[in-house]
């Protein structure tokens, strides 16, 4: 086991028998720990998985192999539900069955990286597969999307209800796949756009994580600074999020005051953003061998003045929740999540410290800044709309101290990151606290120090089961508030 961001050589890896591959992912993940990715990869000419497991109380990473399976082998699901969708991935995307899995589907509808008989024959397409359905004289279905009221992302919605009453909601994605994983290996140069752009809004903690992946094969090491920049710019990342998502949840509910505040309140934390380094989403900001853009004096004292006021103006919108009878009326109770099926899911961020987990990669796999300056999670124990809210609230408080404390930190000259030659035969696994929750970058090098495989897992990946559960015994109508609440990424599931 390592440390985040955790380096192994390959050769030190053993490959176990899938029996035992099997029993031990399961194994470890009913001692307590987490399923941080599951994937199969190329082994010459076989295919094998590829288990990431994290101890949180030690804050350690290790990995697990198995020996090459064939075009099946028995599915994990059934005794551990965190790995139902990264299993159906390894069915879509190698033709490998996962045998015994529940509920196989296709991931992202995409045609499979290697030939074979296809898992999925009919080439299935959002749209056009099979869904849940149930029967009875009074029991109808609802399907919403993908093209939505309103300019966001394509995704499809099928309620099957009682009137109003929902029984399950089945969520299909697909629409937004990129195939950001095979171009991460195929196209050097263009890496770091990828991880830019690998989900819009999560722009500092992915290319975060992609960094830190780099470092780990380099065995380069950042300065105290750039430490300091990265977490600064990763709680900006975070304050306008967070404060967008609450002046939405508002909106959803027709409360006006906090929504329009809140509008406004978004676009000044993307603004001091751009004050570090021109893109209102820190494009730019950093590259593989750190930093491109120094934080001088005067930026620092313009940046605190900017934070100082922002952060009265955001309490003062927020706290109108709080204060509002009718609000709290329609956010308790709303859409509530059971912690036992958080845990059962391996939901992370805020939806699973909203049902009491306290899970957070900034405290469980410190790194850099955060590795020095700890920081406790915000939780809440309710798992409603209202303890998904609450959690933001208080992420929203810790951020505003976090990106004080480092933006003074972070003044002057920066140093390069020596990452120009990466250890040929090795993996490595970086965890980074996005916004949305747990962000996991799984990378591998060939003999010759070249990446050959890259594996990424957004949190939303893991999150869309928890807003499918949420909706149980709701309205239809709270759907709008549940999604928001939890507000999760199309393009950072499909990739």
């Amino acid at each position: 086991m390592n440390a985040n961001p955790a380096r192994f050589a390959l050769r030190d890896i053993p490959r176990l028998p899938l029996s035992a591959f099997r029993a031990g992912v399961i194994g470890a993940v009913k001692e307590g720990k987490t399923l941080l990715a599951l994937c199969a990869m190329p082994a010459g000419q076989n295919m094998i998985l590829c288990a990431a497991l994290g101890l949180r109380r030690k804050g350690e990473i290790e990995i697990v192999l198995s020996e090459p399976v064939g075009d099946s082998y028995p599915a994990l699901t059934p005794d551990c539900p965190q790995a139902h969708l990264f299993e159906r991935e390894i069915a879509e995307q190698y033709d490998i069955r996962p045998e015994g899995h529940p509920w196989l589907k296709p991931v992202r509808f995409h045609q499979p990286r290697r030939q074979g008989a296809s898992v999925f024959p009919g080439a299935p397409r959002p749209g056009v597969c099979d869904y849940f359905a149930m029967s009875g004289e009074s029991v109808h279905e609802v399907a919403v999307g993908p093209v939505h009221a309103g300019i966001i992302e394509p995704g499809h919605f099928r309620f099957q209800c009682n009137g109003e009453h929902v029984f399950h909601l089945e969520i299909e994605l697909g629409y937004q796949h990129r195939g950001i994983e095979t171009a991460l290996a195929a196209n050097p140069k263009r890496r770091l756009f990828y991880m830019e752009a690998a989900a819009g809004d999560t722009t500092i903690a992915h290319t975060t994580a992609y960094c830190r992946a780099l470092q780990a094969l380099s065995g380069a090491s950042a300065d105290e600074r750039t430490d300091a920049l990265r977490a600064a710019a990763l709680e900006l990342e975070r304050l306008a999020n967070h404060t967008g998502d609450l002046g939405a949840m508002a909106g959803d509910i027709g409360y006006l005051p906090t929504m329009s505040f809140c509008g406004r309140l978004r676009g000044d934390y993307l603004n001091m953003t751009a004050l570090l380094c021109g893109s209102r989403f820190g494009r730019g900001l950093f590259g593989e061998k750190g930093a491109k853009h120094e934080l001088s004096i005067d930026t620092a004292s313009e940046l605190l003045n900017r934070l100082s006021r922002t952060a009265r103006d955001t309490e003062t919108a927020i706290d109108l929740l709080w204060d509002t009878p009718s609000v709290l009326a329609r956010f308790e109770e709303t859409g509530k999540l059971a912690p036992q099926i958080a845990r059962q899911l391996g939901l992370v961020g805020p939806a699973a410290r909203a049902c009491g987990m306290k899970l957070d990669a900034r405290r469980d796999f410190p790194t850099g800044y955060y590795s020095k300056n700890p920081l406790e999670p915000a939780l809440c124990h309710t798992g409603d709309v209202y303890a998904r809210a609450r959690v933001r609230w208080l992420e929203i408080r810790n951020s505003l101290e976090t990106v004080q404390r480092a933006a003074q930190q972070a003044v002057g000259p920066l140093e390069p990151e020596d990452t120009g030659s990466l250890a040929p035969e090795s993996m490595a696994v970086a965890l980074e606290e996005g916004w949305r929750g747990e962000i996991c970058h799984l990378a591998r090098t060939d003999k010759n120090g070249l990446l050959d495989f890259y594996k990424v897992t957004d949190p939303s990946f893991k999150n869309w089961a928890g807003l499918a559960m949420s909706l149980r015994d709701q309205q239809v109508s709270d759907f709008p508030l549940c999604n928001k609440s939890f507000n999760l990424s199309y393009c950072g599931h499909d990739l």
